[in-house]
């Protein structure tokens, strides 16, 4: 069986919409150190993590609303075991941080602008099928704007200015 250091996680950041601190670039700068804090607190140890560029990209979905800004978290080391449990106690840290910076996941339409946007796109070899999640998640391979990230945040040698 796999050692849990060796089941990376990955979450993907966007925005398209101001939020209370600012601009989108505001919004993902500022959610920055809130998201390392909450993988700290849930995981119960430091995340040790590796960020990409901020990428502008032309929306997926509606095509009337402003391009967004995305990033990939790739965080590494983590001693805690894939599980569904777990897996879906982070989810609900992601849609907390959310719904801080002003998203309502009950009023927004899909695919339309939003003000932040967390999506957990895997965790080492979970496979996942829950109504709330799929992993991996499941257009990860079909979106430039995560898969350029992503593999930034792979080749991440230096933490990238935002």
């Amino acid at each position: 069986m796999p050692s849990t250091d060796d089941a990376p996680l990955a979450v993907a950041l966007g925005a398209n919409q101001p939020s209370a601190v600012g601009w989108p670039r505001d919004t993902l700068r500022a959610v920055r150190p809130l998201l390392e804090a909450e993988l700290t607190a849930w995981a119960e140890q430091p995340a040790r993590c590796r960020w990409s560029a901020l990428l502008e990209t032309a929306p997926v979905g509606p095509v009337e609303q402003p391009h967004y800004l995305n990033a990939v978290l790739l965080v590494d080391g983590m001693a805690i075991e894939p599980t569904e449990t777990a897996a879906l106690l982070l989810l609900d840290r992601l849609h907390q941080l959310e719904r801080q910076f002003g998203r309502d996941r009950g009023q927004e339409q899909r695919w339309g602008p939003r003000t932040l946007d967390l999506d957990l796109l895997f965790w080492g070899e979970l496979r996942l099928e829950h109504p709330r999640l799929v992993l991996p998640h499941p257009r990860l391979h079909l979106r430039a704007f995560v898969m350029e990230p992503l593999l930034q945040a792979m080749d991440a040698a230096h933490p990238p200015c935002w």
